[in-house]
């Protein structure tokens, strides 16, 4: 198997419990969220597939961290342009590289964004780890120093 990269979209405070499976009953979009991004997020993300902590368990540390990828208004905007470059030097141009996006937590639509916009670019791995870095700590994982990090894109 391939090894999972891993990119924050975004990241936030930490509250000392998380669910991560918790339903909120939104239901799941193909569009941006534009705004409110801090909110109860669905369970899945159309063309990803959602993963949990214990999937990831020793894969976390390493993340490239991409403070902005889920905001901006369009899959034609200036964000989506940097995002496919940032996307295509961290794969090394394999679109089957298998891509994990997260965030705070269960809350938090930056890391939603940020893997469908993954997903219009084509890559076919996606995965969304909606528990984020909440259900990470709360399972008793570590985070490390980013190796790599991609400055605020223009919004």
């Amino acid at each position: 198997m391939r090894p999972l990269l891993l990119l924050l979209a975004a990241c936030m405070a930490v509250p000392a419990l998380a669910n991560e499976d918790v339903d909120y009953g939104v239901p799941p979009v193909s569009a941006l969220r534009t705004s409110d991004f801090h909110a109860p997020t669905p369970r899945e993300v159309p063309g990803a597939k959602t993963i949990g902590t214990s999937a990831l368990r020793e894969s976390l540390p390493g993340a490239i961290w991409l403070p902005g990828a889920g905001r901006g208004q369009s899959f034609t905007d200036t964000i989506q342009a940097r995002f496919a470059q940032a996307l295509a030097a961290a794969a090394k141009g394999d679109r089957k590289r298998a891509l994990v996006f997260f965030c705070q937590g269960p809350q938090c639509w930056l890391s939603y964004n940020a893997a469908l916009r993954a997903v219009r670019l084509g890559y076919e791995t996606v995965y969304w780890y909606r528990g984020g870095i909440e259900a990470w700590i709360a399972a008793g994982g570590e985070l490390a120093p980013m190796k790599l990090t991609w400055r605020n894109p223009p919004e």
